[in-house]
């Protein structure tokens, strides 16, 4: 299912593109959770950075693959302007946009090259999301939307061997073993 979504993002041809977060950090945590079958996806989160797209672009490239592969729950976002959402300064590129979100382990994201092989980028390694610790990401140290997002996923009902840090336990660096 994976490389399908990864098949069908690169036909549309999206700049600088990445399916991140939940796409690769779920799948991380069920292998080493030793699930043999992957836990559903909320969504499919396909991020690409074009500073000159048009509006509708998102939606567009959105409504394309639902029609591909209506099981999925796609959400297309143009790195581009999601900074305005975040208080951030424009990002250059996806893979600062990735850099910036809410916690380590979200901060990662896979593609495929022109040759078909996986790329992935992951701004703080993979070490959190192999060793199951969800920290705050230091260059987006938003407490309470660390803290909404954390409550609001449940994330230790479906992977129970989760160490979630909270803000007491915080710390400037990523610190992840």
């Amino acid at each position: 299912m994976r490389m399908r979504c990864l098949a069908l993002v690169k036909e549309q041809g999206l700049p600088d593109w990445f399916i991140a977060a939940g796409f690769v950090r779920n799948a991380i945590w069920d292998a080493v959770h030793g699930y043999t079958k992957p836990t559903p996806l909320n969504d499919v989160d396909v991020i690409y950075f074009d500073a000159s797209a048009r509006p509708r672009q998102e939606s567009t490239v959105q409504h394309a693959l639902s029609r591909m592969m209506p099981e999925i729950n796609w959400q297309v976002k143009n790195q581009a302007r999601m900074h305005n959402k975040h208080g951030h300064a424009p990002y250059q590129n996806s893979a600062e946009a990735i850099a910036r979100w809410v916690e380590v382990p979200t901060c990662v994201g896979v593609t495929l090259t022109c040759d078909g092989a996986l790329q992935v980028i992951a701004p703080y390694g993979l070490a959190c999301c192999f060793s199951l610790q969800v920290r705050i990401n230091p260059a987006y140290p938003n407490e309470a939307a660390y803290l909404e997002r954390v409550n609001a996923k449940h994330w230790q009902r479906q992977w129970p061997k989760l160490d979630i840090a909270l803000p007491t336990r915080f710390t400037p660096d990523v610190g992840c073993n």
